[in-house]
């Protein structure tokens, strides 16, 4: 291995150049010396490939000898390794000038010089090649530092809106001081049966996240009506059902992507499976998932807690009456994916006790 005089400035000692030669290339080394790069020699062989990936040079010269080695061959292999795709490679071989051209293209050589060649013009199709990698290198950390700063954008841009959710959930909380309980179990149900459902974690937390808002229309409810202790009239419980559309108008029409689906399920959680809900008497899969997994998680939460016109039930028998029903009320595949995270449900409500 031998190294070139190195320039002064930071981009010149950054710069290498592997000569890759069936032996040693004498009149390239010689051309090299004294310009602003650091040469490196590497013989071929059966691991070249692997040197060059540890040397990530900035431009390969390969020096051809058609007796010794198949350079087109090696210079497509090159181009089959992810971190050399884009390197420089200058192709160096005796004959028509022409041919050499074509030769070189076709293998995904970026330059040929033919031999015998120039020094002068050597160095200067190394220095175009090399201005060239350090060009690109340096439009890759810019791309890199511009999807860095994209990231970090929408980062914060996520974090503003779940802070936004979760003060919309604040407000609920001051209606009911029940409220934040309930929607925490509710979310975490939610996780439970979406994850039971194949969803990931992410899209999971994001619909566990958008259904603490399922209620978020209960703001617009008479107090009169929302707190009595007592079965509603007729007229009280068409304005209680208000809830759903009311939740639906506060939230569809915002940009946030959280807040489409909490206006989803804020509109679609009091659907049936059999068609026979509200708002809007939706059936089967016309409902949206996201409403269908609330669904099991709301009615769930609901049968366990005391509310003024009934007590608690017992969590087995809230179980059994969401296992009855599938097909009825809840999506079967809602209500399988319930019941298999039931150990998890289960240590849920025990940590946060209706």
């Amino acid at each position: 291995m031998t190294g070139g005089a190195q320039g002064s400035g930071e981009r010149s000692r950054d710069a290498v150049v592997a000569i890759v030669a069936a032996r040693t290339p004498a009149p390239l080394v010689l051309a090299l010396r004294g310009q602003p790069c650091s040469a490196r020699i590497l013989a071929v062989s059966g691991h070249v490939i692997d040197d060059l990936i540890a040397e990530a040079p900035e431009v390969i010269v390969l020096e051809a000898e058609p007796e010794r080695f198949d350079a087109p061959a090696l210079i497509r292999a090159l181009r089959e390794q992810e971190s050399l795709i884009r390197t420089p490679v200058l192709l160096v071989a005796g004959g028509d000038g022409r041919t050499l051209r074509r030769i070189g293209r076709e293998a995904g050589a970026t330059d040929t010089l033919s031999k015998p060649f120039d020094a002068l013009e050597f160095q200067d199709r190394v220095g175009v090649l090399i201005e060239l990698a350090l060009a690109r290198r340096e439009s890759d950390d810019r791309a890199r530092a511009m999807r860095r700063d994209a990231a970090r954008a929408v980062a914060d841009a996520s974090a503003r809106e779940r802070e936004l959710i979760r003060r919309l959930m604040l407000a609920a909380e001051f209606r009911d001081d029940r409220a934040g309980d309930h929607l925490t179990r509710v979310a975490g149900c939610v996780i439970a049966v979406a994850e039971g459902l194949g969803l990931s974690s992410a899209e999971a937390d994001d619909v566990a996240l958008a259904s603490t808002m399922h209620d978020i229309g209960k703001i617009a409810v008479p107090d009169h009506i929302l707190m009595k202790a007592g079965p509603l009239t007729p007229d009280e419980w068409e304005e209680m059902r208000q809830h759903a559309l009311r939740g639906y108008h506060m939230l569809h029409d915002s940009p946030s992507r959280l807040l489409q689906i909490a206006a989803e399920i804020a509109l679609t959680h009091h659907e049936r499976w059999d068609g026979s809900g509200y708002p809007r008497g939706l059936k089967g899969e016309e409902i949206p998932r996201s409403g269908r997994i609330v669904a099991v998680a709301d009615v769930f939460d609901a049968l366990i807690s005391v509310r003024s016109y009934k007590p608690a039930w017992s969590l087995e028998r809230a179980r059994a009456h969401v296992e009855a029903e599938a097909g009825r009320h809840f999506d079967p595949d809602c209500v399988t994916a319930f019941l298999s995270r039931w150990d998890d449900i289960v240590a849920l409500v025990e940590e946060r006790a209706a």
